[in-house]
């Protein structure tokens, strides 16, 4: 008889939580241009867009299950349009903070995100307007938490770096909201998202990883690309090069295993490997760890065509949090990442389009015929 294996997270039942997902982090507006360019278009496509609401937003649209947005917006017509698009997502938006305008965005705005997607050698392109948001002001007092994460209870919860580094005020938010999600004894994933546009004039690298050291600290699911773990937490790894070969692979796999002893409250560690031959073919896949299950790596999907690669992390982020979450299983877990990441390059705007079947269709290894 083969023994159980104790689950790799220890989530709260879900009759005992209101929610299975809390995300914190902004929400903007994405403008994007279509098959043009930024600097020629003379019309935008609207999309909302935001690494942690993307990952909430697939938890309720792809996989059905409950969420929750923890955000900000200045009450305007931009902040107003920001609502009746996200109302879309299913989340509950009942902790979304509203902060009045001051008429012309002074001191507090809402922020815009205009991203071109890229075709052949030349590479996607982002432009963001993002300073003074409502979002980077927010303070932990603003928030109940004690309603979210004891009252209600959520089973997850997650946010990541691009919250953490849109200020000094954004970063301590980030940490209390972490440590009362740790405290009330909800599973915390964060997923490193390296921006240098938001360290840039803020301290820099250094800056980066004094944040990031800290926030690291109170993980259980840490997700992360190789720079993202080189910039971030200052790890030095030998043996990435150009390409993804064995010779990749293994470095991840080291890289994996020096976080895991650094940071010995990571239960999982995950990451895409990705080469990018040019802006619309990539070579695709993904690896994960787990304390107790050892590495698991995901199906090769070498020269995906790519429409839009935009939010393609946080779908891999969701499909593997939900792996977790649901399954208790590394390997579909990866696996249902990596397929979400895939799907999700296929659509236009940052939010996956895919459903479950799709992702189920894809990890499982079944060709793109068409479905009739």
């Amino acid at each position: 008889m083969v023994p159980l294996l104790a689950p790799m997270l220890q989530a709260k039942p879900a009759d005992q939580c209101a929610y299975d997902i809390v995300a914190l982090g902004e929400i903007m507006l994405r403008l994007d241009p279509g098959d043009r360019r930024i600097r020629t278009t003379r019309r935008f496509d609207v999309w909302d867009s935001g690494a942690e609401y993307n990952v909430a937003r697939a938890f309720r649209k792809v996989f059905g299950l409950r969420g929750a947005m923890l955000t900000a917006f200045a009450r305007n017509e931009v902040g107003l349009l920001l609502e009746d698009i996200i109302l879309a997502s299913g989340l509950d938006l009942s902790y979304v903070h509203w902060v009045p305008y001051d008429g012309v965005g002074r001191n507090v705005r809402n922020g815009l995100n205009f991203s071109e997607r890229g075709f052949g050698v030349r590479g996607a392109l982002g432009c963001v307007d993002r300073a003074y948001t409502a979002i980077s002001q927010l303070r932990p007092q603003d928030i109940d938490l004690a309603e979210i994460f004891v009252t209600k209870g959520s089973r997850w919860f997650h946010t990541g770096g691009i919250m953490a580094g849109l200020s000094d005020q954004a970063a301590e938010t980030t940490l209390a909201v972490m440590k009362a999600a740790r405290d009330a004894g909800t599973i915390v994933s964060y997923d490193l998202n390296y921006r240098p546009s938001l360290w840039a004039g803020a301290g820099g690298i250094e800056r980066c990883r004094e944040v990031n050291r800290e926030l690291a600290k109170y993980v259980d699911v840490m997700i992360g690309n190789e720079e993202d773990f080189t910039v971030c937490l200052g790890q030095a790894v030998d043996g990435f090069d150009d390409n993804l070969t064995a010779l990749d692979v293994a470095a991840y796999r080291r890289m994996i295993q020096t976080a895991a002893e650094v940071y010995p409250n990571f239960q999982v560690i995950a990451t895409t490997l990705r080469q990018a031959r040019t802006a619309t073919r990539n070579d695709w896949s993904a690896i994960a760890w787990s304390r107790s299950r050892g590495f698991a790596e995901a199906k090769s999907r070498p020269d995906l065509e790519i429409y839009d690669r935009l939010g393609s992390g946080d779908s891999f982020a969701s499909g593997l949090a939900y792996g977790l979450l649901i399954h208790d299983d590394l390997q579909l877990a990866v696996e249902y990442g990596a397929a979400n990441g895939a799907l999700a390059q296929t659509s236009p705007g940052d939010t996956t389009t895919a459903s479950l079947a799709e992702i189920e269709r894809l990890a499982d290894g079944n060709s793109a015929r068409v479905q009739r």
